[in-house]
């Protein structure tokens, strides 16, 4: 039965959706009003032949001008009457009459402009005060110190740059959607300081990875980003066209099968920092363009290479935040502490203790289990999979998302790990970890397989279950084949999710407020006008 205030409820949402979208509506027409009225603005600029001048450098950079004077009283500024030349975006105007003032930002930060027609000439004065939020502008002048304390630069000369057709977000409420952050990322940058700060840390983390693989004796090396054969890592490529080869081609889902000939070669210690293409899913951890740092060093094994990522990882958080006690959405995360160890089975049985030891040995036992959470044990990789891979499967469902402390799993099945050696004291299981933290994986690594008639049988069975069905099994790579057998040397190695890494570095719930173009859906055309 349809009730009055079930009526009156339907009738009040309809009205409210009626009422954003006039909302929007009001928006675009202001909008293109505003965008009609610059871009007579900038008519009249190029009649006058002053319209993208490019004649304009700057001496100075905003921050730099405020660290290097943040003593400096207002009596000792006006005795060195200091002249800088300083060009940036009008994030904010003020016109008080004989006397205005602009805000501007430029790469580094912001300065306060004060133009009269003392400074400037009162044509110059005059035309500025018909210049728009979002103009580059450019000035001369001498930096003194606001009766409030504010250093600011008195303008001598004043010009306009570059013409904003388009209006600025009103205090970023025009860009409030989160979607429209992501798609027009460089207005994101423009208004939002949050924004600017994820990715200046971002930055600061690859020169500090950088600095440290550096110092360890590691030499960073570039690998093709297009395969002939897509190889590395468990996942379904992108596929394209060479026309002139006349051959199929895919874009890199990992370097490793790359970065471990040139271990055959002779170069000992090698990394890289690399984009990677993987045809999957996105969501808040995933995204098809992501990078990743990956690195090999001979004589090492997974032991040596858990002890190195910890401490890189620390000291990374130390070097870019100053600290390594986090906090993640809410939550502390603490890098300090020596990462734990656990193995899958350890881990089902610590985080969902209703298992027990024995019972994750029986396959009947975990593909029941399995179901019980809902998973498609008929999925070409689980149709037939053993104990191991359905431990994994489990440990997945019942313990990942709960790994909040940086914890390393260990001893993955050789079912699923068929580039990494398998242990010399039970030939099930392999010498590999994957490193969880904030319920995610962060790292993953191993001793790397280095008998080439083994990692021939192993690329032969991942050919053969992508026969069966698996889209994400490996190729079998003749020519990695043919460099194994020149001999590779005990070999250990690793690749660290840069993306997730800087989630965690800037408390960043989704991988998009990391990357700063993500991938989405193609707009709306009406969306790009």
């Amino acid at each position: 039965m349809v009730t009055s205030t079930h009526l009156l409820k339907l009738a009040s949402n309809k009205v409210f959706k009626m009422t954003e979208q006039l909302d929007e509506q009001v928006v675009v027409q202001q909008s293109q009003q505003l965008m009609a009225e610059r871009r007579e603005k900038l008519a009249r600029l190029r009649i006058q032949g002053i319209a993208y001048p490019n004649d304009f450098k700057p001496s100075e950079q905003a921050q730099i001008l405020q660290a290097r004077y943040l003593e400096t009283t207002k009596e000792s500024l006006d005795e060195m009457a200091i002249e800088v030349s300083l060009a940036g975006r009008m994030m904010l105007k003020r016109v008080m009459g004989k006397a205005s003032f602009a805000t501007v930002q430029d790469g580094s930060g912001q300065m306060q402009f004060y133009i009269n027609d003392e400074g400037v000439g009162s044509d110059t004065h005059e035309a500025f005060k018909h210049w728009d939020m979002g103009d580059i502008i450019g000035a001369t002048g001498v930096l003194f110190r606001t009766n409030k304390g504010e250093l600011s630069l008195r303008c001598k000369t004043l010009r306009l740059l570059a013409k904003s057709l388009r209006p600025l977000p009103d205090k970023f409420h025009g860009l409030a959607d989160q979607e429209m952050k992501y798609r027009q990322r460089y207005v994101d940058l423009i208004v939002t300081p949050q924004t600017r700060n994820i990715f200046a840390i971002r930055a600061k983390t690859m020169a500090s990875l950088r600095d440290y693989m550096h110092t360890a004796g590691f030499v960073e090396m570039e690998t093709p980003m297009l395969h002939p054969i897509p190889g590395g890592a468990s996942a379904q490529p992108f596929t394209t066209h060479h026309n002139a080869l006349d051959m199929s081609m895919y874009l890199r889902i990992a370097p490793e099968l790359y970065l471990k000939r040139l271990i055959v070669g002779g170069i000992e210690r090698v990394f890289e920092m690399n984009r990677n293409f993987r045809n999957e899913g996105v969501s808040t951890r995933h995204n098809p363009e992501f990078t990743m740092m990956e690195f090999y060093a001979a004589y090492t094994d997974y032991r040596w290479l858990m002890d190195f990522t910890e401490d890189l990882i620390r000291r990374t958080a130390m070097t870019v935040l100053g600290t390594t006690a986090l906090t993640y959405q809410g939550r502390a995360l603490d890098l300090a502490q020596p990462f734990a160890r656990l193995t899958i089975v350890e881990a089902i049985c610590q985080y969902a203790p209703q298992y027990q030891k024995e019972q994750l040995q029986n396959r009947d036992f975990l593909r029941q289990a399995l179901l019980q959470h809902r998973v498609d044990i008929a999925a070409p990789h689980l149709r037939d999979a053993g104990v191991g891979a359905l431990q994994l499967a489990l440990f997945e469902e019942t313990a990942e998302s709960l790994l909040w402390q940086p914890t390393y799993i260990i001893d993955y099945p050789v079912e699923v790990s068929p580039l990494a050696r398998a242990s010399d004291l039970n030939p099930e299981i392999t010498e590999r970890f994957e490193l969880f933290m904030t319920g995610r994986e962060v790292a993953n690594g191993f001793s790397e397989l280095n008998d080439p008639e083994d990692q021939a049988a192993r690329f032969q069975k991942q050919a053969m279950q992508k026969e069966a069905g698996d889209k994400e099994a490996m190729y079998f790579d003749a020519d990695y084949i043919r460099a194994l057998e020149y001999g590779m040397p005990p070999t250990g190695g690793c690749g660290i999710g840069i993306d997730r890494l800087m989630m965690l570095l800037t408390d960043s719930a989704n991988i998009r407020d990391v990357i700063l173009f993500p991938h989405l859906r193609q707009e709306e055309p009406s969306n790009t006008q």
